[in-house]
Order: structure tokens, then sequence, then C-alpha cells
């Protein structure tokens, strides 16, 4: 857990330095900036930091920050946003970043000069190294005279280091559904990182009672995914989660097209043309996600029709947090139910599977994470003696999910956790040692965050899941929120966020459910 004095920074944070753009004038007098000229952008408007700063990755020695300097866009009507045209900013900016101890970055431990290119969008992607473990930092950047607002970020409990770790759960943050008052909540937790697990962006818009629109179509382009994210991180509520603390991410299917499979997609029947939708979508993902920097080489090579995104991040002795792709190298969904139980089906792909064999057998902590973006148990949706399977999910890879819980049990993890989302509803599971044949005994546990605003599933489908499902513990799908997850030594608690009313921009929110696994003992206390 974070230290007491960590503890009541949180509380005593002036909110208003994340919401707000710092002035030039006020930033000039008051941060330490070294580099008077950099960034210099000529005649006509400067770039702002109007998209927030964040953090990401973080290790016992490191941090990535992030940032993406655009020209400031006027206020616009949220049912009449529409990109406004201003000139294009210069091919490279230098762009300054400091590393402090405390929010007012007077007492700095790092800083340096870095590039935003056009042709990463301007993003700015800074490894900062040689930083103590389990500490909070403060930062900023600083480009042609504008300063960006002030983050906080955490370092990661180095090897030695056996702390209680608090971890905020994401998922499923469609704009047009609803206001981000849960990331708004978020923002004032005492977390150590935060985990978003895909659905960052949506791509297209559907359902109804929107409070805000997505103001153009589907994007296709490297261009109209950059205005997609810059509309969603637009939104102050969550710049203030980005700016608090940490994020791991991961990406589902939203980011790139709705049920898409490797290089195909049930919208796009046209393998080249989609294979180029999903290049932009790729970059633009990394252009607006706090991972770490490509080298040069990297860059010179890459053309984003590939990006690797699974890891494993050690939190000292408590926690291995291993990160899976289950989108860019999955076998193409199966047309019924004797398709999906293939043997030579894979969601992960033969190279990341062999990778996740061998990474798990490497976790040493006291909990092991496996965060990937959907529900891993079987959820059979009909009623009575029929079978209804989502077919987009592990139940269209059979044989591909026991592989994975034959991994987990080959590594003889202590206490196996499995988390995801995607299904806008919450869901906690005991899993089995296998779904096909005598399921054995229960082998890890689950647990699958609510959507942030995203339309739920009707009341009837939760119904009977928990029904024809034995091994599914809890169910709902009328919350909308987050969810946070405790390590500690002898359980991990987990707290199911909702707030009272996702169209309400200013609506509260507050615990509606608790569970807990006891260490040593898979599966879930409900309460």
């Amino acid at each position: 857990m974070c230290p007491t004095s960590s503890s009541s920074t949180f509380a005593s944070l002036d909110r208003r330095r994340f919401l707000t753009r710092t002035s030039a004038a006020g930033a000039a007098a008051s941060l330490p900036w070294i580099f008077p000229e950099a960034g210099n952008a000529g005649e006509g408007p400067a770039p702002a930091f109007s998209l927030g700063v964040a953090s990401g990755s973080p290790t016992a020695t490191s941090v990535v920050l992030w940032t993406r300097l655009i020209f400031p866009a006027p206020k616009a009507d949220p049912f009449s946003f529409a990109p406004v045209a201003l000139p294009a900013l210069p091919e490279r900016l230098d762009v300054e970043w400091v590393v402090a101890r405390d929010a007012q970055l007077s007492d700095v431990v790092a800083r340096g000069l870095a590039q935003a290119d056009a042709a990463l969008g301007h993003s700015v992607h800074v490894e900062v190294t040689d930083l103590a473990p389990a500490t909070t930092y403060h930062y900023g950047f600083r480009c042609a005279g504008e300063a960006s607002p002030v983050g906080r970020t955490r370092t990661a409990p180095s090897a030695d280091m056996d702390v209680e770790l608090r971890l905020a759960l994401a998922s499923c943050q469609q704009y047009e559904h609803g206001y981000y008052a849960a990331f708004r909540h978020m923002a004032g937790q005492p977390l150590d990182a935060v985990l978003h697990l895909g659905d960052y962006i949506y791509e297209k818009s559907w359902g109804k009672g929107h409070v805000r629109r997505h103001g153009t179509g589907v994007p296709s382009t490297l261009g109209e995914y950059r205005d997609r994210y810059a509309l969603y991180k637009s939104d102050p509520d969550l710049q203030a989660a980005h700016a608090a603390f940490p994020w791991l991410v991961i990406w589902d299917d939203h980011e790139v097209m709705d049920n898409y499979s490797a290089d195909r997609a049930p919208n796009d029947r046209d393998p080249a043309r989609f294979l180029e939708r999903r290049r932009a979508a790729y970059q633009a993902w990394y252009e607006h996600m706090p991972v770490p920097p490509l080298s040069a080489q990297q860059l010179a090579d890459l053309d984003f029709s590939t990006l690797a995104i699974h890891g494993h991040h050690r939190f000292g002795g408590q926690l291995d947090l291993v990160l899976l792709d289950s989108r860019q190298y999955r076998s193409v969904q199966p047309a019924d139910a004797v398709e999906a139980a293939g043997p030579a089906r894979t969601m992960l792909g033969a190279a990341q599977e062999a990778w996740l064999d061998e990474t798990l057998q490497q976790a040493h902590g006291r909990w092991t994470v496996i965060a990937q973006p959907t529900l891993l148990s079987e959820r059979d949706l009909a009623p009575g003696e029929a079978a209804r399977y989502n077919l987009d999910g592990w139940d269209g890879y059979r044989a591909a999910r026991q592989r994975l819980l034959d991994s987990v049990r080959a590594a003889g993890l202590r206490n196996p956790v499995i988390v995801g989302g995607d299904l806008h509803a919450f869901y906690a599971a005991d899993v089995p040692e296998s779904f096909d044949g005598e399921p054995g005994r229960t082998l890890a546990s689950e647990v699958v965050v609510g959507s942030i605003t995203s339309d739920g599933p009707s009341e009837a489908t939760i119904a009977t899941a928990l029904a024809e499902n034995p091994h599914l513990r809890f169910a709902s799908g009328r919350h909308h929120g987050y969810a946070v997850l405790v390590l500690a030594a002898d359980a991990a608690r987990v707290d199911l966020m909702a707030v009272d009313d996702r169209k309400d921009q200013r609506s509260d929110c507050a615990v509606f459910q608790r569970l807990s696994i006891a260490e040593g003992h898979p599966g879930i206390v409900i309460g």
C-alpha cells in the first residue's frame, strides 16, 4: 500500500492542476525549466497540451511519460463536435520534460529534451530511468512557452519489497453513452496503478440516449483515428485519472473495428484494405498511450502493421502482472460450436502462447494476475438444455483456453487471478482446471470489470448466465464503473465501484459489491 505520506498527498492535491492547462506566463515564472527556447514553433498559434499528460509501464527504477502536442481547439457543443481546420505544426518540435519529488517541480530528479515528430502525431514518449522504487514523483512538459499540466506517477516496488498494492481495473468507455464520472472518482483514490483492459475508444456509434457525439463517421485512416483519440482524451475526467497514476494498457477490438480477428473483420471484407485500417489504428493507439518509446531502429523497421503489446511486469514480491493480446494473432471467428472446438484454433497465436508458458514458469510473486480483454470462463447464454455461446470470446477458442489453463496449472502458481473486461458487465468466477469434460478442482479466480459507460446487457441475460454456469459466482450488467483490486499478504480484495448515473457528469461513485480471494485458496468469496 502507498505510504501514509503519499496517501495524504492524494487527498491534498489541487485537481485543477489536472483539469486546466497551465498558462505560459505562470509556468515560466514558477517551474524550473532549463531550456528557455526549447520548442520554438515560430509564427502562428503555439501548440498546446490540451490532451493532458500520462505515465505508464512502471518498473522499480523507471517510468514512461507521455503527452501529445496539438493546436488548441475551441470548446464545442458535445452534440456538434467537429475538428477545426488549423495550420499544421512544424515537422519536429523540441519538448522539455522534468521529473521532481514535489508537485511544484522544484526538487528535480531528472530532466531532458525530447522530440515530437509529425510522423508520430507529435506524441512524446520518454522513459525516465534511475528512479527510486515504490516512490511517488511529479512531472511536466514545456514547449514553445506553453507548459503542460503537472502529473503524478509512482514506481513499482523492488524485488526485495513485499508491500500491499492497489490497482484500478477499467474497460469499455464509449464516449457517447455517458460521461467519465467514474474516472473523476478514480483520480481521487489512493492507487498504485491503473490497468485498462481495452475498448479505450469506439470506432462506431450505437445505442440510444447519447449524451454527446463522436461527430464524425467510422475512422479508417490515421488522421481519423487520431481525431477519435483526441476527442476521447479531451475529456477532463479521463485526463485527471491519467495524470494521477501510471497506467498499463492493452487493447481489444474497438480500437480498430468491432469483432476483428487478426487480419479479418466482419464489416470489412477486403483483407488488404482492412490491414491498412489496422495499421493506422495501431499507430494511433501507440501515439496516445503511455507505453515505452520505440527505438530509432524499431521505428525504421516498423510500419505498425504489427505491434507487440503483451508483456510481463513485476511489482516486488507481491505481483507478477502478465498482459496479453487476444486480437492481433487469433484465428478467425468460428462459424459454430463445432468449429469452435477445433484443436488448432488459437486466441493468442503460437508465439505468444509459448511466451506465456515460459513467463508463467518464471512468475514468483505471491499473486499472478493474467490480464486479457474478456471473460475467460465458459458462459452458456441459453436457458435449459440448449447451449449458446459468444464465439468472439474464449468460448469460440476452446482448445486455446485449455492450453492457457494447462500453462497455469503446470506453472504451479501460488495465487493465479485472471482479469478482463469487454462484456459491459461485472463478473466473478471460480475457474476450474477444464471446461471440457471433468472440471477438476478450482484452479484460478476470475474478475471481469464492467464498463465505464458502454451500454450493458439485459437483466435476463445476466440471470441466464448465472443460472446456466455454476462457476460464475457473481454478475451484474446494470452497474457502470470500475474495480479496485487490493493485493495483500493474506488475501486479494476487490471493490466493485459504480456511478449513480453514467449520464450525469457529476455523478457520485461508490462500492456496490465486495469480493475477496483468500491467499492459497483459489475461488471467489462474495462479500
